[in-house]
């Protein structure tokens, strides 16, 4: 079982799928994590904006997830995104959500809910380099009539739940999970977060929640950058330590370097019976692209703003390029290789 449909590679770092056991994922995890980035900043020279620094925060995790971690199904999704299709209704039968870019949803595999969906960029770039997307959907990113849009939305590519405002898709997840739990299903339930939906009250009652249910088919994700739109999020509502309030409301937490797949994929096999699991994810908001710490804290939305600065940030893009095909940097042979795409067992998860 592969992460994507092959037939619609094009030279980038898609359709990495690491099996069960397979020693080098780490590499492939990294690989796909420079095409992310390296993605998300060409979009965003290319449009003068874009959520830059979550994708320079949350690329390994997402990587992570996609490459080892999720056990998911071919993509039953058009490669290229089709328009939005109207809203829900008994007068619009053919709707569908995002969800079947992660594949169909089925007893035995895993459902992905993604929470912070101004990273909606980030995400769609995940799935362009693991094979889930055609590159040419992105051209229609926040265009009228499409589902591509700048900030997710159930219909819009990867997503199942329209999550905005921040903070409600774990309670969605939550429901979710506790359904399929009742109905014997094995698959598990994956959310990722960041760490400014912690300072909704929300999220603990969804935690509390999971807790006295014993929903423990949850693990969450949280891309923790300290950042959010106002600045550093110590000068705006400090949440730390994170992990020390999710036991607070019965739940599970580990603090794992956010850019480690090994570390990530520890935590997320130490789950505890009976509780959700959270991985809080440190990170840093500029990994990959340091340069982007010369803005200070003026990182939530990146614009350039003189032509001098756009100049210096496609020198970057450039020098990631020639990374990228490197024997060690984001070559798409390696990972389309059958050893990758199709080998082992189905899932990345034990």
């Amino acid at each position: 079982m592969t992460t994507g449909n092959p037939t619609n590679q094009d030279p980038g770092t898609r359709g990495a799928r690491s099996p069960d056991g397979r020693p080098d994922w780490p590499a492939d995890v990294r690989r796909v994590a420079l095409g992310i980035r390296r993605r998300v900043l060409d979009h965003t020279l290319r449009n003068n904006g874009g959520y830059l620094s979550q994708a320079c925060s949350s690329a390994d995790a997402l990587a992570t997830l996609y490459v080892h971690l999720m056990k998911l199904g071919q993509s039953v999704a058009p490669a290229v995104p089709l328009p939005f299709p109207g809203v829900p209704g008994p007068d619009n039968p053919g709707y569908s959500t995002g969800a079947g870019y992660n594949g169909p949803h089925e007893p035995g595999l895993d459902r992905f809910f993604f929470s912070p969906v101004h990273y909606a960029l980030v995400l769609y770039s995940t799935l362009i380099e693991v094979g889930r997307m055609a590159p040419e959907g992105l051209a229609q990113f926040n265009r009228d009539g499409s589902s591509v849009e700048l900030i997710g939305a159930e219909h819009s590519p990867g997503h199942e739940v329209t999550a905005g405002s921040l903070a409600q898709c774990l309670s969605q997840a939550a429901g979710v999970a506790m359904a399929r739990k009742l109905k014997g299903d094995t698959g598990h339930n994956w959310v990722f977060m960041s760490d400014g939906e912690f300072q909704e009250g929300q999220t603990f009652e969804a935690i509390a929640a999971m807790a006295w249910h014993k929903i423990d088919n949850v693990t969450v994700l949280v891309d923790a950058n300290a950042q959010q739109c106002d600045g550093a999020m110590s000068t705006v509502m400090e949440i730390d330590p994170i992990a020390e309030r999710v036991r607070a409301f019965g739940g599970t937490a580990a603090d794992v370097d956010g850019h480690d797949p090994e570390a990530i994929a520890a935590a997320a096999s130490a789950r505890v019976p009976g509780k959700p699991l959270v991985i809080v994810c440190h990170t840093d908001p500029c990994r990959g692209i340091p340069l982007l710490a010369t803005r200070g804290e003026k990182l939530h939305y990146v614009r350039f703003k003189s032509a001098q600065e756009e100049a210096v940030f496609r020198a970057v893009l450039s020098e990631m390029t020639q990374d990228g095909n490197r024997p060690d940097g984001a070559d798409a042979a390696a990972l389309s290789s059958p050893a990758v795409l199709g080998a082992g067992k189905p899932g990345g998860r034990e």
